[in-house]
């Protein structure tokens, strides 16, 4: 890094994808900025999900910055989906490319952001004791960067069946080789990462127990090779793609025109069913227009993939125990796979349903269900997922001069305007966060949406000597509602998921802003070119 100081205009934390582009435009603009990072690389996610199989799961070509045609056609994908090692190579080429580390702390974790009135500035705190202060402070830590670590009763103790054992978390994988071959596995979670991590381990596994609780639908990537003309296209008018993106929907902006299911016959729905599961990927959630409303329409997406499990898992009640029926498909992340239901057809993997069989405790040589079963194994796997939205800002600890955390006041739920800042926080931005399309949307782009958003409302501070900016109390109780109106429809607001926060009273809130990236930029530009409309400047 260059000489360090304690006093910046920025400090952004997390040097992940938001993280590393927040460095860029920030200094671009002359700002002095600090980005603080508790791991030891840069890559958030992809430095930390290094299990075997990691890679993403929408097309690379979508999963890349966007702000540097030159960055685009310069850096060429391998892959459909680009593996961990390729992402992780991409993000230290961008790092080395526009010389950001010498901006990153590394190792540094924060602990703690206080807002101090008197001088407008926060106080940020790290594990390691230092202190920086700062103007700005933007969360650039993802909605899937704090992880559930694993509770089981006894877990301290497990020594393993060979005496040699150890668990790891997806989440979190070691930076050093985890030794598989020859050893019998154990893998909790079938979300995401277990679905990629379980046919990678089950080819050198001595055996592999899967336990699962609650299956989740799984439909192929269809992964290969690059589309070379889609990624010339694209790299030929990258800024066009990039306001094309914004004008559309969602993650699935490149599917055009589906029509409600209703106005399909049999035989056109079975037709367009086949069509994306042989085009792979997460256009399975958008088959019919009205799949993520309509009960009936997503019954017909649902039984077809159903159907598509028993066909590829051979023994009966194994695929019956891998079809989903607890939710509507779509309403948790869609997986996707390449070989999962395979695996179940080997002779060294063995499916263990925890629905109504609770694991009961890990014992020193293995993992005990309610049902008096022991299975002995040498490794733990757990998959077991990310405290979403909240997480991060709970952790790093933010208080405002009453004492608040943001956490405390989002009880009963998020609460912002335009999902980028929430009152009581003067000049906290939350980058993809709660009220914001975030995860629904090309995460990639929505970070670069809201950084050049931050930015440029920092210029127009500047450019007013305005110190602090905040939303109107109002403002922000009417965006809050608004995104509650648009998710009150969707199916998936009803189903236990990590975007749902449930209160203690039963009601739910849909966290992330629903109604399409579209209408969001649409919103967001609105407020912008309305003097701010919505936001408090002092």
């Amino acid at each position: 890094m260059d000489k360090e100081q304690d006093s910046y205009d920025v400090i952004a934390v997390g040097a992940g994808i938001g993280g590393l582009y927040a460095v860029h435009r920030f200094r671009q603009q002359g700002l002095s900025v600090l980005c603080l990072e508790s791991a030891a690389g840069i890559g958030g996610v992809w430095y930390h999900n290094r299990y075997p199989g990691a890679r993403v799961d929408i097309d690379s070509v979508d999963y890349c910055y966007y702000f540097s045609p030159e960055l685009f056609r310069d850096w060429k994908w391998s892959e459909r989906y680009a593996s961990q090692p390729e992402l992780l190579a991409y993000l230290n080429h961008v790092a080395d490319r526009f010389d950001l580390r010498r901006h990153i702390r590394l190792n540094t974790r924060v602990t703690s952001a206080q807002w101090h009135p008197g001088d407008k500035r926060y106080e940020v705190g790290t594990e390691g004791g230092r202190r920086f202060r700062c103007r700005y402070l933007v969360m650039t830590t993802g909605q899937l960067s704090a992880a559930r670590d694993p509770e089981f009763p006894g877990l301290k103790d497990f020594k393993g069946a060979d005496s040699k054992g150890e668990w790891v978390q997806a989440s979190h994988w070691p930076d050093r080789p985890v030794r598989i071959a020859g050893r019998r596995v154990a893998v909790i979670g079938t979300g995401s990462s277990g679905v990629q991590a379980i046919p990678v381990i089950a080819e050198t596994a001595a055996h592999l127990y899967v336990f699962q609780r609650s299956p989740n639908f799984v439909v192929p990537a269809q992964n290969g090779p690059l589309d070379e003309a889609q990624w010339k296209q694209i790299g030929a008018n990258v800024p066009a793609e990039r306001e094309h993106v914004f004008a559309t929907p969602g993650a699935n902006h490149r599917r055009r025109g589906p029509r409600p299911a209703a106005e399909c016959t049999p035989e056109e729905r079975q037709a367009l069913l086949e069509a994306q599961w042989a085009a792979g990927g997460q256009g399975m959630n958008a088959v019919f227009s009205d799949q993520a409303v309509n009960k009936q329409a997503n019954d017909y997406v649902a039984d077809f993939v159903r159907a598509k499990i028993r066909k590829r898992v051979k023994d009966p009640a194994v695929a019956e125990l891998l079809c989903p029926y607890d939710h509507p498909i779509g309403t948790r992340r869609l997986c996707l796979d390449t070989h999962y239901y395979e695996a179940y057809n080997r002779d060294n993997v063995t499916l263990v349903n925890l629905r109504g069989n609770a694991i009961e405790r890990i014992t020193p040589t293995g993992i005990q269900t309610a049902d008096g079963r022991h299975y002995e194994v040498d490794l733990i796997v757990f998959a077991l997922g990310f405290h979403a939205f909240t997480g991060a800002l709970r952790d790093a600890n933010i208080k405002n001069e009453r004492g608040e955390t943001v956490v405390d006041l989002w009880k009963r739920g998020p609460q912002t305007l335009l999902g980028i800042q929430t009152r009581g926080f003067p000049n906290l931005f939350i980058v993809t966060g709660a009220g914001s399309t975030s995860v629904l949307a090309t995460m990639t782009l929505v970070n670069e949406f809201h950084i050049d958003w931050i930015a440029e409302c920092i210029a127009h501070m500047q450019r007013h000597g305005y110190k602090t900016v905040e939303p109107e109390l109002e403002a922000q109780n009417r965006w809050t509602e608004h995104v509650a109106e648009v998710a009150s429809k969707i199916l998936r607001r009803n189903v236990r998921n990590y975007m749902v926060h449930v209160n203690d009273d039963g009601s739910r809130v849909f966290m992330p802003y629903v109604a399409g990236f579209d209408k969001y930029v649409k919103a967001v530009r609105e407020h912008t070119a309305d003097s701010y409309r919505g936001f408090c400047f002092k």
